[in-house]
């Protein structure tokens, strides 16, 4: 094994969530630095009912034309007011709708805040046009509530906000990779492996292990009393002197 690699195995573990948070923040940074300031313009268009419909009429066709405000007939209208292509509108601007008042929003973004302006300028102008022409059968009339404002400051994020979401995506990173990471065993790294003895010096190191049977004791042989022994001698001594007769 490297001493690199040794050295790194030598680092605690609770390292591993600053530097992964740090190298977020610096990813963050750099595309806060990096990417291109997003501006963003709202203009709003109000639904209002004539002599045949009411309020309720004139609330859901403000639903209605928030809905179609996409549609290529009206975006080829506005395209005309703000100077760029229907797919460049498509793409950028967003309407919205309000549950309670008969009213559209209008919201443009764009690279620069002159253009996001002329987008939502032109959406709204391009609503208020097409709702002219159908004025006699819809019986109510659409009219252009509020202008959009130039903005001052890009909506994208900022360069510090970037840098701190990216330090804390990078922190959360690192610690699921500690959560998630296999446990090591203790003393895989320290000890060395030992080779298995062999079959030989298994059943030898067992037979050694093993309890020694002890040797049974042996019974000893009782004593027979002197009387009983002189009683067995003197009738011999006796029959000795018959046998010599």
């Amino acid at each position: 094994m490297s001493a690199p690699r040794r050295s790194l195995k030598k680092l605690p573990l609770w390292l591993v969530v600053p530097a992964a948070a740090l190298v977020g923040a610096a990813a963050g940074g750099t595309y806060g630095q990096v990417r291109t300031p997003q501006y963003a313009a709202t203009s709003y268009v109000i639904v209002v009912p004539t002599e045949r419909s009411t309020a309720a009429d004139a609330l859901g066709f403000a639903t209605a034309y928030g809905r179609v405000a996409s549609q290529v007939a009206i975006l080829g209208d506005a395209q005309v007011w703000a100077g760029v292509s229907a797919n460049t509108l498509k793409d950028h601007v967003r309407t919205a709708t309000s549950p309670d008042a008969p009213m559209i929003s209008v919201t443009a973004t764009a690279h620069r805040a002159s253009a996001a302006v002329d987008m939502a300028d032109g959406v709204s102008r391009a609503l208020v046009s097409n709702a002219a022409h159908l004025q006699g059968s819809t019986n109510v009339q659409v009219l252009q509530l509020s202008r959009a404002v130039r903005p001052t400051s890009p909506v994208s994020p900022s360069t510090p906000l970037a840098a701190l979401v990216g330090g804390c995506a990078g922190g959360l990173l690192g610690g699921l990779g500690l959560l998630v990471r296999p446990k090591r065993r203790y003393g895989d790294d320290v000890h060395a492996s030992v080779p298995n003895p062999s079959a030989p010096d298994q059943v030898q190191a067992q037979a050694q292990a093993a309890p020694q049977p002890q040797p049974k004791p042996q019974p000893q042989p009782q004593r027979r009393s002197r009387s009983r022994s002189k009683s067995h001698t003197q009738p011999q001594a006796q029959r000795q002197p018959e046998a010599v007769r």
